[in-house]
């Protein structure tokens, strides 16, 4: 008589919550990173231009571990992927901070760039199995996740400035903290085959009517790096606020996208996807130009909050529109995202160099009104 084993009821709710606490660790990795900037630059006396030239560095790391992160997919599996390069992430956290000088802290942060472009690649194949597994569309939830955790990371980030913690003692907390968890959720994965897909293309070039798709996740990248990046050194630069304070601004950004990728769908059903990247990429501009003005600090994070609500729509609607067009069309969709978010933050960088940071920031809303024009014409966002 053929015997059935079941799970426990214990084991399957850790297998339910383990992909979105992958997503989770990436956000705090991420806004850690994030709100710690001012400090790391401060440390070294790193010019806008320096930083730029840094954080050039952790965007190229990210793009050139694309086809890292694919082979080691085919060769190991998701599941194992994720856990290579999730300890790997963990391990290079704590590097930053003990670089003595530009060259070790342009290193550091191609290392960190690398695990975490590798780790995203790795749990959003978990996250596409899960939902293909579940029947139904999860990725906005699970990208929601990831957001949950930037909003935790930067508030972490804001109490340990604020106390007067050191970066490099920060950021070998924030790893003790999430190994257990990482080997945890390691654990209770269910082990998955690796599958080798010779046709699948991870960097491809847009064309005809993917363009729209590409332009608007290409801004929506660069909108997203850019104000994570200098969103803290805006506040510390333009409104004098203390290393406790400057995190603020993006745990702002992440809580309000949080929340309006709760809502996304919803109104996705409701108004059309056109309407809804449009509309809250106007909204986004719109606070980027308060924030701008710099008036006091709860006007300005309340900006930098508008502008977290605006964008939150741009990458699921984007890659569920260009995926529902064949891979070539998600390949260059992600190859136009991928290639923003490299040259976003270090472009911020250059341009606070030679026209100061108010105008740097003013740019990134220019961005988001050209989202706005974008997805008004993108006829296969709908």
């Amino acid at each position: 008589m053929k015997q059935i084993f079941t799970l426990p009821a214990s084991a399957v709710r850790l297998q339910k919550i383990a992909t979105p606490f992958l997503f989770v660790l990436l956000g705090v990795i991420y806004a850690s990173w994030a709100a710690r900037i001012p400090a790391i630059r401060d440390a070294l006396s790193l010019t806008p231009a320096q930083l730029g030239f840094v954080l050039l560095a952790g965007g190229f790391g990210a793009a050139a571990s694309f086809p890292l992160a694919a082979g080691a997919i085919a060769h190991f599996g998701a599941r194992r992927a994720a856990w290579y390069a999730g300890l790997a992430l963990i391990l290079f956290l704590p590097c930053v901070p003990f670089a003595p000088n530009m060259t070790w802290l342009l290193l550091a942060a191609l290392g960190l760039g690398a695990a975490s472009g590798c780790f995203d690649v790795a749990i959003n194949a978990l996250g596409a199995a899960d939902e293909k597994a579940a029947g139904r569309s999860i990725m906005s939830l699970l990208h929601a996740w990831f957001c949950l955790g930037a909003m935790c990371g930067a508030l972490l980030g804001s109490a340990m400035a604020g106390m007067g913690v050191s970066t490099l003692v920060h950021y070998c907390v924030v790893s003790l903290l999430l190994a257990t968890p990482l080997y945890a959720a390691y654990r209770v994965i269910p082990p998955d085959r690796p599958v080798s897909d010779t046709t699948r293309k991870y960097f491809a070039i847009a064309h005809g009517p993917v363009i729209a798709l590409g332009i608007i996740g290409f801004c929506g990248a660069v909108a997203e790096g850019s104000i994570a990046d200098w969103s803290g050194v805006f506040m510390k630069d333009q409104l004098r606020v203390a290393d406790g304070i400057a995190p603020l601004a993006y745990a702002a950004f992440a809580c309000l996208m949080l929340i309006a990728r709760l809502l996304c769908d919803r109104l996705k059903d409701r108004h059309g996807a056109r309407r809804v990247v449009a509309i809250g990429a106007l909204c986004a501009a719109c606070g980027l130009f308060v924030a701008v003005l710099a008036v006091n600090v709860p006007l300005t994070i309340a900006g930098f909050a508008c502008a977290g609500a605006g964008l939150a729509a741009v990458f699921p609607f984007v890659f569920s529109a260009a995926g529902r067009h064949g891979s070539a069309s998600l390949a260059a969709v992600a190859t136009f995202s991928y290639s923003g978010g490299l040259l976003g933050p270090p472009v911020i960088g250059f341009l606070a160099q030679g026209w100061g940071m108010r105008a740097a920031l003013a740019f990134i809303g220019v961005i988001g009104i050209a989202i706005a024009i974008a997805a008004s014409r993108a006829k296969w966002l709908e």
